[in-house]
């Protein structure tokens, strides 16, 4: 199989985080950072320094608010953001039909990967190491 499509990955969507959260704010039309932080399973700082880089290449927004005199940051997908996401899942799609592929053919007509391609017949007593 060819590596590219694995290595064409967008690395700033790819960390599992970031993944996370941007699977999150597709659905929704903003989160809030303590509904992030308990989904995604981090620690404040941890999910800071992801949201910081989301946001940084433009694919999330943040915008600070109060709910009565408590603080609250909101976040958002952008369209830039939207967009990138999509075509990462389109890139998965690709790689998932690639696997599924049958590969060309090799030695008795079967396939690299098949099941049968690394069986070894040990019938044969001359094998055997004493």
């Amino acid at each position: 199989m060819d590596p590219e499509p694995f290595l064409s990955l967008d690395s700033v969507i790819h960390a599992p985080i970031r993944l996370a959260v941007l699977s999150i704010l597709i659905s929704v039309e903003n989160a809030q950072f303590t509904f992030l932080k308990e989904s995604t399973g981090t620690t404040d700082g941890n999910l800071h320094t992801h949201l910081a880089k989301l946001e940084g290449h433009g694919l999330l927004t943040a915008r600070k608010t109060f709910a009565g005199n408590k603080p609250q940051t909101l976040y958002a997908i952008t369209e830039k953001g939207r967009n990138a996401f999509m075509e990462y899942l389109e890139q998965l799609e690709r790689i998932v039909k690639a696997g599924k592929e049958p590969e060309e053919k090799t030695g008795e007509g079967r396939p690299p990967d098949s099941a049968g391609a690394l069986t070894t017949d040990f019938s044969n007593d001359d094998l055997l190491i004493d």
